[in-house]
């Protein structure tokens, strides 16, 4: 269906830096003319935002869900990273997100997964191969190679790694970073190989670092992981280099807004309006050769209307020049799917997650609020009968995480600090990156309820008390609901709710819950395969061993 329209307002021309009244005019889908007025009304016209990176199994919703929620804060395109649904389901999931998303009319631009399997070190539900990686690229609907998590394997030379990236320059996509404190020349040789962006940089001196290699640099203010004040900065020294990105988002927070907060915010700091505006607008388009509209004559129609340069809260949302959000309601209409999983777990017994007490310190995982790192702790730790046990009053909890991909399989415990909880557990089918069930709780008992919740529905997340039992369900990879968006970020909002009346005073409990088992992000990790040290790459003992007697 073609379209042709009129809007007039306040045009916003970020390549010129100039704002002036305007009418543009809509023909066939795309931008046929752009007029100068002597006046229009006031409201802003300018191309709509784009989130660098993002992986969308993280709102919990299938993308036509999160393409209604998006929609609304003026998101008129992602660059989606499926690794998190291919570590459970393979090929057949990334699929799943491609056909899924092209009945929305939003452009969603999928990557490559480049390391799944993340680690040899945790068990996945699939693994994708060079040779998968070569088909997906003779698709058009594949556009880049998603985040090369391995640094190590990039800077080691590994051939695997190099295999990937070589198909990558082959097809002529774009390889993104992943590289969590890398800085001087492994941050070159990093860029070198040929990655060409990092959203993982938490300080502002390693994003000068990448920076002066080349990399664009992704502004990550996602659920758990916000780095927008550490990195916020730059934007006065390289903005050409500069994107916005959510990474991970909750349904909650992605019902209040997306990158447009994130352009209110650095606007509201003083930032330049038209540096900003092109991190949000065009340097992801240009980057990524994304065929979004950045509001130029011939141009796809992609653009939004706002009341102010302040809020920036869309009026209108249009994509390819059909009205897609309205005064706050998404135009865009559900779609039916059938849902797909890969799960074996069974029912946990009552001595699941029993851990033998030794002698000495136990290393105990130090949670770092709104951040993906993690600090190791040492310390003597509560036991009864020769058994550990949670110690609330010092914020020690059990963590545990058992094999969703196989029947019967043994879980691994360790020890947390910072979670907060008094009472009960918490429990999730989402556990970056290869999502087994991860666990913590105040008791045994309740962890192995809030898992055996988990286990089943086949997936979702679970908060259990004393007085009730939750569970939002995820019956897509046990990652995602494709029930309707509003619905499950309600039920969202309850579970963590829920977890905070629980005591948990992090800003987000089941996200940060999730990326405890992400070994490839340190100081100190679970898996289904063992405690992990993040520093080293190795496995390590809750128990110091060379310290016992």
């Amino acid at each position: 269906m073609t379209t042709a329209f009129n809007v007039r307002g306040q045009f916003v021309d970020i390549q010129k830096k100039d704002i002036y009244p305007a009418e543009i005019q809509v023909s066939k889908n795309k931008i046929k003319a752009i007029k100068r007025l002597p006046l229009a009304p006031e409201q802003y016209l300018l191309p709509g935002f784009t989130d660098a990176h993002v992986h969308i199994e993280s709102s919990l919703l299938v993308p036509s869900e999160f393409a209604r929620l998006a929609v609304l804060h003026g998101t008129v395109a992602t660059v989606s990273d499926p690794h998190e649904i291919a570590n459970v389901c393979g090929m057949e999931g990334i699929k799943f997100m491609v056909n899924n998303g092209k009945d929305t009319g939003f452009k969603f631009f999928f990557g490559a997964p480049s390391c799944v399997p993340a680690t040899p070190f945790e068990t996945a539900g699939a693994s994708i191969s060079p040779d998968d990686i070569e088909q997906l690229f003779q698709e058009t609907d594949i556009h880049y190679l998603a985040e090369m998590m391995n640094w190590p394997g990039v800077l080691a030379g590994d051939a695997l790694v190099q295999e990937k990236i070589a198909l990558a320059k082959k097809y002529g996509k774009p390889v993104d970073g992943h590289a969590p404190g890398l800085k001087g020349e492994n941050a070159a040789k990093y860029a070198a190989a040929g990655i060409t962006t990092d959203h993982e940089s938490f300080t502002i001196e390693e994003g000068r670092d990448k920076i002066s290699c080349g990399m664009k640099i992704a502004i990550r203010e996602g659920s758990a992981a916000r780095n927008f004040d550490a990195l916020i900065d730059l934007m006065d020294e390289s903005p050409e280099h500069l994107m916005f990105c959510s990474d991970d988002k909750h349904p909650d927070s992605l019902l209040n807004g997306h990158i447009n907060q994130l352009v209110a915010r650095a606007v509201a700091l003083g930032k330049d309006l038209f540096d900003v505006l092109r991190a949000a607008c065009i340097t992801p388009v240009a980057h990524y050769r994304l065929d979004v509209g950045l509001l130029q004559e011939g141009d796809p129609a992609d653009f939004i209307v706002l009341k102010n340069l302040v809020d920036f809260i869309p009026k209108q949302t249009y994509i390819n020049g059909h009205l897609v959000a309205d005064k706050g309601i998404p135009l865009i209409p559900k779609v039916n799917c059938n849902p797909i999983n890969h799960f074996n777990a069974q029912p946990l017994s009552k001595d699941a997650f029993l851990l033998q007490h030794e002698t000495g310190p136990a290393k105990i995982i130090q949670v770092l609020d709104r951040q993906l790192i993690t600090k190791t702790l040492e310390a003597e730790v509560l036991a009864k009968e020769g058994q550990v046990k949670a110690d609330i009053s010092e914020d020690i909890l059990k963590i545990a995480v058992v094999n969703r991909y196989a029947a019967n399989s043994k879980p691994q415990v360790a020890l947390v600090k910072g979670f907060g909880l008094r009472e009960g557990a918490i429990a999730s089918s989402v556990a970056h990156d290869s999502h087994n069930i991860i666990v913590v709780g105040c008791t045994d008992e309740a962890m192995i309820k809030a898992a055996n919740l988990i286990i089943s529905h086949q997936g979702g997340l679970s908060a259990v008390t004393a007085q009730k039992d939750r569970i939002l369900p995820l019956p897509v990879a046990g990652l995602m609901s494709h029930k309707d968006a509003f619905e499950v970020a309600e039920q969202y909002t309850q579970l963590d709710k829920t977890a905070k009346n629980m005591g948990s005073n992090l800003q987000s409990p089941f996200m940060t819950l999730s990326f405890m088992a992400l070994l490839v992000i340190p100081q100190i990790k679970i898996s289904d395969q063992g405690l992990f040290d993040g520093d080293v790459f190795q496995f390590i003992s809750v128990f110091n061993k060379k310290q016992q007697k």
